[in-house]
């Protein structure tokens, strides 16, 4: 039996129903990621876990106790919200303490307890401040301080980092793992941002219109995703257009490759994905198709460089190193892009074409299974 358990969880708001027949299964320690867009349902599905929204339909349980119905504060249910919601006009002892003195915790106790948080959360010395006293960054551990002080059996972080900045953000999450993993607290993780859900999750519930469309270790979703809504929210796509031709070929302006259009038939439309790091300005042994292109725009993004070419109405997005001992090509200067026959994601053939309705059920060149019908 897992540690927490979602089973057939839907919601409706009058006659808009934002969730629909979510099931997951959380063991005890694990941190996963509710990861979408904004309006998929994922904050939506948090507050179902924490007692703050009501279900349709299904249950939770959490450690094997049925929770549907408990008020919040019976639940043992730890939660960090966006805006921090730190008390103004307390202190951070008297904040870190407050669900202590809550739940009842003696008074020697709670000292003891907020005296080590502020340890675990390396800030010992701001005890007797308060909220306006303290950056972004300060607040937030504030805030994680408070939510762990009690115990909790499960921990919420609501989209704790977005109102930080860049930098701020990348320390925290590495923060949030590294104190998470200490305590082996089981945690849901709310985002929207990509790069904190592959970096800090044990695994990833990508969401989208209130339905689960894959579950995964953050090396399956990237790299092996299952619908085209994983592929294209997941990491950065670029996307060709070409007709198929004969023996596995697909024609891009002009120009003949190798890619597994899987259903397609020769004379359709097809649309062809492939992620930055897949490509090269060198040829090699795997990387055995080429397209012909001119750089449109180059970007010094630090140790990498991203590079825009375009191939007849198309463009793509190339990542390489930078080199200081080899400038990148620059703006309009002609080049030939390699890659590898496997690294390529086939989308499927244009909507409404040929022999699309026995399509739907086939498994796309690249994907690992089938997309869904509604995709």
């Amino acid at each position: 039996m897992s540690f927490l358990e979602i089973a057939g969880v839907s919601k409706s708001f009058g006659p808009n129903t934002v969730l629909h027949g979510f099931d997951l299964a959380v063991e005890k320690g694990e941190f996963v990621t509710f990861l979408g867009p904004s309006g998929c349902g994922k904050t939506t599905m948090l507050r179902i876990v924490a007692g703050f929204e009501t279900a349709s339909r299904g249950t939770v349980r959490i450690d094997g106790q049925d929770v549907t119905g408990l008020a919040p504060n019976a639940r043992r249910i730890g939660m960090v919200f966006q805006a921090y919601a730190l008390f103004p006009n307390m202190t951070v002892a008297d904040n870190v303490a407050f669900g202590l003195k809550v739940a009842g915790v003696p008074k020697a106790e709670r000292r003891t307890r907020v005296e080590d948080m502020l340890r675990l959360i390396g800030l010992p010395r701001i005890a007797d401040r308060y909220p306006y006293q303290l950056s972004g960054g300060q607040q937030q551990r504030v805030a994680l301080a408070r939510a762990i002080a009690p115990r909790p059996r499960v921990l919420l972080l609501d989209e704790p980092l977005s109102a930080l900045d860049a930098k701020i953000r990348v320390s925290l999450r590495t923060e949030i793992r590294d104190l998470q993993r200490e305590l082996g607290i089981t945690t849901i993780f709310v985002t929207h941002d990509q790069e904190e859900a592959l970096s800090m999750s044990d695994r990833i519930v990508v969401m989208s219109d209130g339905r689960i469309e894959q579950v995964g270790i953050p090396f399956e979703i990237y790299n092996h995703p299952r619908t085209r809504f994983v592929a294209s929210f997941v990491g950065t796509l670029g996307l060709l257009k070409g007709e198929v031709a004969h023996g596995g070929r697909v024609i891009i302006d002009g120009q003949e490759i190798e890619a597994d259009a899987g259903a397609a038939r020769p004379g359709e439309t097809v649309t062809l994905a492939l992620r930055p790091e897949a490509l090269s300005l060198q040829a090699s042994r795997e990387r055995s198709n080429a397209l012909r292109g001119e750089i449109t725009s180059v970007a010094f993004l630090g140790s990498v460089v991203r590079l825009r070419a375009r191939f007849g109405r198309d463009e793509l997005l190339i990542d390489t190193f930078n080199d200081p001992a080899a400038p990148p090509p620059g703006h309009g200067a002609a080049v030939a892009v390699h890659f590898s026959p496997a690294d390529v994601l086939c989308l499927g053939a244009e909507p409404g074409g040929p022999g699309a309705a026995s399509r739907a059920s086939a498994t796309p060149p690249g994907l690992r299974t089938p997309i869904a019908a509604e995709v």
